[in-house]
């Protein structure tokens, strides 16, 4: 017999769908036993390769406070993790510090570690130009053009953005490179990616770039050209790599245990694995006073980034 439309859904199936949106929602919390994991990606199901093991070891650690289950949760952009901590959907968040500052301010996340990759705390930005420029210093960079890389990047746009307008130079968002200049600011735009950063600095449609000092070491390893070619005007002062957040509403014994599971996994070698796949993580570390004041300086420059240009 072929079931019509106002059939009654039998209560099984009823409790599966149920069950199905609560997962798309990421509606289950860590006081219902699961333990939430959030990213800002572009990439979830890559990402997802690199945050669940990290998560599949956690969480069997964290039975003693109540902990049964992790889960993955991917958002968009900041505006969706915000959202999503603002209503507990997302217990702990990784990310790079001037997205996690953000998070903090706007969504109440709590800065719970700091994280180490490839065995770097920090990073630096770098400025570059086309060696055959003449530019030589930042403020030659007045009527000229930069890239950077993304709105939420750290390396490759807050701190080198910063950097310039601690310069005094005023700075206007461009639509594309192909955009006219305009004497009196520097215009910037955005790339997407690194590769693309550089290649726009070389063949000249923008006189600068900034990026991170890994991505520029990369760069000179991977291309004799750009080697050649794109040199540092400016190096910046040096920022944390990432750090890890948790929700504002995350039960403080939740938090604590998690910071201790995070703390001792560097040490394990049943973590080994999981911590390489994790954006190759090398450890966990609390901030001492001078990265704090620091990460301060970021958190006060990037709101000042946020109400300037944006």
């Amino acid at each position: 017999m072929t079931p019509t439309f106002n059939s009654p859904v039998p209560v099984v199936v009823r409790r599966a769908l149920l069950l199905m949106l609560l997962l798309l929602a990421g509606g289950v919390q860590a006081a219902d036993g699961v333990l939430v994991l959030g990213r800002i990606s572009d990439d979830p199901r890559r990402h997802y390769e690199q945050l669940q093991p990290l998560l599949d070891y956690v969480v069997p650690r964290m039975r003693t406070v109540g902990i049964r289950e992790g889960r993955v949760l991917m958002a968009r952009d900041p505006q969706q993790m915000m959202s999503y901590l603002r209503r507990g959907k997302v217990d702990w968040v990784t990310e790079t510090p001037g997205t996690g500052l953000l998070l903090a301010d706007r969504a109440g996340a709590r800065p719970l570690l700091l994280t180490e990759r490839s065995g770097a705390r920090e990073y630096r930005s770098v400025i570059f130009v086309r060696r055959d420029s003449g530019i030589t210093e930042l403020s030659q960079l007045l009527g000229r053009t930069i890239a950077f890389q993304s709105p939420s990047s750290t390396s490759a746009y807050l701190v080198p953005a910063l950097t310039l307008r601690q310069q005094g130079l005023p700075m206007t968002l461009m639509v594309s490179p192909l955009e006219g200049r305009d004497a009196r600011s520097l215009g910037y735009v955005f790339a997407n990616t690194d590769a693309n950063l550089a290649a726009w600095v070389h063949k000249r449609l923008v006189d600068a770039g900034g990026f991170s000092d890994q991505d520029w070491e990369s760069l000179q390893r991977v291309s004799e050209v750009f080697r050649r070619d794109l040199v540092v005007i400016h190096t910046t002062a040096p920022v944390p790599r990432a750090m890890e957040l948790v929700s504002g509403g995350l039960e403080p014994a939740v938090a604590d245990r998690l910071k201790q599971v995070l703390l001792g996994a560097s040490t394990d070698p049943q973590a080994r694995d999981a911590l390489r796949q994790f954006f190759r993580t090398t450890g966990f570390y609390e901030a001492d006073a001078p990265t704090r004041a620091r990460l301060e300086e970021l958190r006060r420059g990037a709101r000042e980034i946020r109400e300037a240009l944006e």
